[in-house]
């Protein structure tokens, strides 16, 4: 096709048509030779994909779940939650330091830095309450302070090499030493026990007989060498349906 003179209408336009510029045409490229085109010490081919430095992995920190005591909730006991316990075979997932009781409408010290769940936790102001009543109709005073001494404790039975995990080490029993008094005794189980006729022996009978009600272990003097100085009190399983009781 001609291009018609500066000026002029291409050949077959009308006066009324007017003329389309064609575009300039585009400069011819040279050719390139792969060898130019790719620096010295580089590899000819597609690009490589940009890489970046590995950010470190943080570590997964599992969460804790534990669950609250209706007891402490409601006033009952006073104690403060404690992280979960896990020593070997030892454990418990919502562990208590109970410092207090309430029995008789105010809250009886427990002390011995206590250590369990919140199933003992529970049983225990019901059985004070009654110690506490006993105390109160038949000696005119009260129980000033629970005495505890060991709470949790990973150990087999009767502190054993070998044999069975003791139910202390699920922070699931206590034992208990004894009494302080409101009229100043200290009434213990290895000072106390072995006069029954006296009201420390008396306090120490009455205290063990009405444990059995509240917990579904309880070791006394009685039952062998291992308890001559405390009560031991459990919420262990006893028999296929776990509602016996062991009371001795």
């Amino acid at each position: 096709m001609t291009t018609a003179p500066a000026g002029e209408a291409p050949a077959g336009a009308t006066a009324e048509t007017p003329a389309v510029p064609l575009p300039r045409p585009r400069p011819a490229e040279k050719p390139v030779s792969p060898a130019a085109a790719v620096p010295a010490g580089e590899v000819y081919g597609p690009p490589k994909p940009e890489t970046h430095a590995a950010e470190p992995t943080k570590p997964v920190v599992p969460r804790i779940y534990q669950t609250a005591c209706p007891a402490v909730l409601l006033g009952r006991v006073e104690a403060t939650a404690l992280p979960p316990i896990a020593d070997g075979q030892c454990h418990a997932q919502s562990p208590l330091s109970v410092t207090g009781v309430l029995a008789n409408g105010r809250m009886v010290p427990v002390s011995g830095g206590v250590q369990t769940d919140c199933g003992v936790a529970s049983a225990l102001p019901a059985w004070v309450e009654s110690v506490d009543s006993y105390l109160l109709s038949r000696e005119q005073t009260r129980i000033a302070e629970l005495v505890v001494g060991t709470s949790y404790m990973c150990r087999n039975v009767n502190g054993g090499s070998s044999g069975n995990l003791s139910f202390h080490g699920f922070a699931d029993a206590l034992d208990v030493v004894g009494f302080k008094l409101e009229d100043g005794r200290f009434v213990t189980v290895e000072g106390g026990w072995a006069n029954a006729t006296s009201p420390e022996g008396r306090l120490l009978r009455f205290a063990h007989d009405s444990a059995c009600a509240q917990f579904t272990t309880v070791l006394g003097p009685e039952a062998n060498a291992e308890h001559h100085d405390h009560l031991h009190v459990d919420l262990g399983c006893h028999g296929k349906t776990c509602t016996a009781r062991l009371c001795e």
